[in-house]
């Protein structure tokens, strides 16, 4: 997993996805990330030398897939990711992904088409998100986010928080719910919530992670903590 430095949820968050998963391990890899939005100098901290430096690191360990453990791809677009990844699979020779096209991959495979989408994120992030999503297929029309802007403040997020704003997208009525940023505490409550709302709610850290072990060749049926439809997929 490719970590942005001032993210303190993904890697613990990931560990307990993992409990009972006892043949799989989890390594990390950290870049600089402090800021999230649309000047020059935040979208610069996604400037490939770092991650691809990053992943080669990764690479060192032997581990059997790499993954941007990240939402840039959100914002910056789905093309950018994917040019990551053919960077990432050149360089190292182990299959790549991202956050942001496992949310793709999952909802494709799925046929859902209105998502709700829940972030921290500032009101232009916000819209730069939903327009590279709608032009991929997915209408993110019920939407709520926190107008935050510092990484390190999203850990921060209470869960009443989090919780609040996926009820209130999914009561817009949608196919699943989006908790789009790998530094919010979104996957502990994702079950609880699927229960109450009876509809997918998928945190980007648990996402990552199940297409991280789909690329790895693992199964899923040890993953008791994680979202049913990356469960049972």
């Amino acid at each position: 997993m490719l970590t942005p430095s001032s993210n303190s949820v993904l890697e613990p968050v990931t560990g307990a996805l993992l409990e009972g998963c006892a043949d799989v391990t989890a390594h990390f890899s950290r870049f600089r990330v402090t800021e999230i939005g649309l000047s020059q100098a935040a979208l610069g901290q996604f400037d490939l030398e770092p991650i691809l430096t990053a992943a080669d690191l990764l690479a060192d360990a032997r581990v059997a897939a790499i993954l941007w453990n990240g939402t840039s791809g959100s914002w910056l677009g789905f093309d950018a990711d994917e040019r990551l990844c053919r960077e990432i699979e050149g360089r190292t020779a182990r299959p790549a992904s991202t956050s942001t096209l496992a949310f793709r991959d999952l909802f494709q495979a799925k046929g859902f088409s209105r998502i709700g989408l829940v972030t921290p994120y500032t009101a232009d992030v916000q819209r730069r998100i939903q327009a590279t999503w709608r032009a991929a297929g997915f209408a993110c029309t019920a939407e709520r986010h926190l107008g935050l802007s510092e990484n390190f403040a999203f850990a921060e997020v209470d869960s009443a928080s989090i919780s609040g704003m996926v009820r209130a997208v999914a009561a817009e009525g949608v196919d699943a719910v989006a908790i789009v940023c790998t530094n919010l505490a979104g996957a502990p409550l994702a079950l609880e919530l699927e229960a109450e709302l009876n509809i997918p709610v998928v945190d980007s850290v648990a996402v990552t992670l199940w297409k991280g072990l789909r690329l790895a060749g693992r199964r899923m049926d040890d993953l008791a903590k994680m979202s049913k439809i990356l469960i049972h997929d």
